[in-house]
């Protein structure tokens, strides 16, 4: 019972933190409708704020003025990442925020190593908390039972802040409905920096009070993030309640899960989150989402059209010269290109489903992972010949988002993407502690192609032929009936089921061609490199997927294609620099705030532009 006792306590502790951060994100994402994935970079730089003022300042009044000013600080960071790079992307879609806030995590991450080093901060004990308690017969930190006393009262302040001050009243207006609070003549940009500062000074807080139990470290912003998210999901976004309730639950389950269940524990507040979400599509204390309230109203998408004679001449040249590489470039070129080539594949099978139906997947990598997988074991484990498994892949990878696609088309927005890296996270999961099957971490290996593709020049054709062919295929699903009843369906749901289009299962058929599409670049990935292994189903592999496909051009067909080329191929010289995260960061502010088109988009405004002025200048 003592035992029982003290991990219960535990987990109360560990939630303190958690919900000081959930909390934050969660009112930052009710007004702005923005969410934030840099805000666990600001509860890194609350710690990091926090251990330096801890070790300058002395005593009780140091420590715990300390933990106030980190919170003050970071919110003061946080208003300039507001006011900088996210205020200009307000009206944008939802991808464009995201990935904003994307490259704001990895600025702040090799700032974050130019000022303190590489080396793990570690956070000073509490002055007069040092010892431990027994609670029937089981020792437990002072801290931590102090921890478990301020969590109320910070729930407290937060909940008379919301509903007793006028401040509070706008925020909850904001929530409810953001354009009428502008309507009567609040100042919307200063509403959302106030609530920003408020969202970022918690994420602060929440770094700096956990010092004494975890210190700093360049990892934790990426560590307590997925875990934040899963509790503002649960909880329901921009609900403090819920926030609160959640963060208790996953902190106390993560607890006794170690203990009781610890192969659970790399998944288990993605299965409480996938239960939730399926039981509740908008969380405990959530509400539906409406059309619009992530930025999506902007500039409607341009009518899509097949290539004309110069598009085609285009493609074909390009076909041409990747056809002559074996013949001018080294083996090592032929390598690098059919790289490149596969994460073409995989970014454009993620493109369809985003661009053409409008459905943001943070878990695409599960199905290019698990393309890959399904062939190694069909070859480990049945010795299926190469050929048959290379078939058999992209079927399984279509059957896995056939099933994930069917719990996934429920729901819409954020918890849709969230749903989707629920299921990620539990194939890698899976992939990483089945050790008897998978191998876990180390993988599966001598996964080679057949002898007559053994040859680096004939495997290098093989990938050319099956990429080019599966680019092709998605292009023309896109410009079939079933293409323009998915964009339909994008567009306006309710006008489309009006005409008689099955919009669920129009977004479903199209998910699970995605996945297949995937799992066809994964097959393509095992034989080249001969082996596979679970970080090609972590969450970072789906990300690279969203980013290049923003780089390239969100509303182009060929965005993808034109993305993942640039990044695969400015990737070699960008890892030569000591600081390429703050490097490839600024790139991409860069792109969301000057060029949001991305680079296809882009070029294509500025073709319009001289050949406008050459009409112009023609007609003079």
């Amino acid at each position: 019972m003592g035992l029982f006792v003290a991990q219960l306590l535990t987990g109360l502790a560990n939630a303190a933190a958690l919900f000081l951060v959930a909390s934050g994100l969660s009112l930052i994402f009710g007004v702005t409708r923005i969410v934030n994935f840099a805000h666990g970079s600001l509860y890194m730089l609350g710690a990091y704020v926090g251990v330096t003022l801890m070790n300058v300042l002395p005593g009780h009044f140091g420590f715990w003025g300390s933990i106030v000013l980190a919170g003050l600080i970071t919110g003061l960071i946080g208003v300039v990442i507001e006011m900088c790079v996210l205020r200009p992307v307000y009206k944008a879609p939802e991808l464009f925020q995201l990935v904003a806030t994307f490259g704001v995590i990895l600025v702040i991450q090799d700032l974050a190593l130019m000022i303190w080093g590489a080396e793990d901060q570690l956070g000073p004990r509490a002055p007069g908390l040092k010892s431990v308690v027994r609670i029937l017969g089981e020792p437990v930190p002072q801290y931590d039972l102090a921890l478990i006393a301020i969590t109320p009262f910070i729930l407290f302040a937060l909940w008379w802040l919301i509903t007793k001050t006028r401040v509070g009243i706008l925020v909850r207006a904001a929530t409810q409905d953001r354009e009428m609070v502008g309507a009567l003549g609040v100042n919307q940009a200063w509403l959302f920096t106030g609530v920003f500062f408020l969202g970022s000074a918690l994420a602060g807080l929440g770094g700096a009070i956990q010092l004494p139990k975890g210190g700093a470290d360049l990892l934790m912003d990426l560590n307590i993030i997925s875990a934040v998210f899963v509790v503002v999901v649960i909880g329901g976004m921009g609900s403090i309640t819920g926030a609160f309730l959640a963060s208790v639950l996953i902190s106390v389950l993560n607890v006794f899960g170690v203990t009781y269940l610890p192969q659970s524990t790399l998944v288990l507040m993605y299965v409480v989150m996938a239960v939730v979400l399926l039981v509740r599509p908008y969380g405990l204390f959530g509400r539906e989402e409406k059309a619009g309230e992530h930025g999506q109203v902007g500039e409607p998408d341009r009518p899509i059209r097949p290539f004309g004679k110069v598009g085609k001449a285009l493609t074909a040249l390009l076909l041409l010269g990747l056809a002559l590489v074996p013949f001018l470039g080294s083996s090592f070129a032929q390598v690098l290109i059919v790289d490149i080539l596969i994460f073409c594949l995989f970014a454009a099978s993620l493109q369809f489903i985003l661009s053409t139906g409008g459905l943001v997947s943070f878990g695409h990598a599960l199905f290019y992972g698990g393309g890959a997988y399904a062939a190694a074991l069909l070859m480990s484990y049945a010795e299926t010949p190469m050929e048959v498994a290379f078939i058999l892949a992209p079927i399984s990878a279509g059957l896995i988002a056939l099933v994930v696609g069917w719990f996934c088309i429920r729901l819409s927005g954020v918890y849709f993407a969230m749903l989707t890296l629920a299921f990620s996270q539990l194939g890698w999961s899976l992939a990483f502690q089945w050790n008897e099957v998978t191998g876990g971490d180390d993988g599966l290996v001598n996964i080679w192609p057949s002898a007559w593709l053994s040859d680096t020049t004939a495997y290098y054709y093989f990938a050319l032929v099956f990429v080019t062919a599966g680019i092709l295929f998605l292009r023309h699903v896109i410009h079939a009936p079933f293409g323009y009843a998915l964009r339909a369906a994008r567009d306006s749901a309710r006008q489309a089921e009006a005409t008689g289009i099955d919009v669920r299962k129009v977004q479903w058929m199209s998910f699970a061609l995605a996945g297949a599409i995937a799992g066809l670049a994964g097959a393509l990935f095992v034989f080249s490199k001969g082996s596979i292994f679970p970080n090609e189903l972590q969450i970072s592999k789906s990300f690279d997927a969203l980013i290049v496909v923003f780089l390239g051009g969100v509303k182009t067909l060929s965005g993808g294609v034109v993305g993942a080329t640039f990044l695969e191929g400015a990737k070699d010289w960008l890892i030569r620099l000591e600081y390429w995260r703050l490097v490839l960061g600024l790139v991409i502010i860069f792109v969301v705030i000057i060029a949001p088109d991305g680079i296809v988009g882009t070029l294509r405004r500025l073709g319009e532009r001289l050949g406008l002025r050459r009409q112009e200048e023609f007609m003079r």
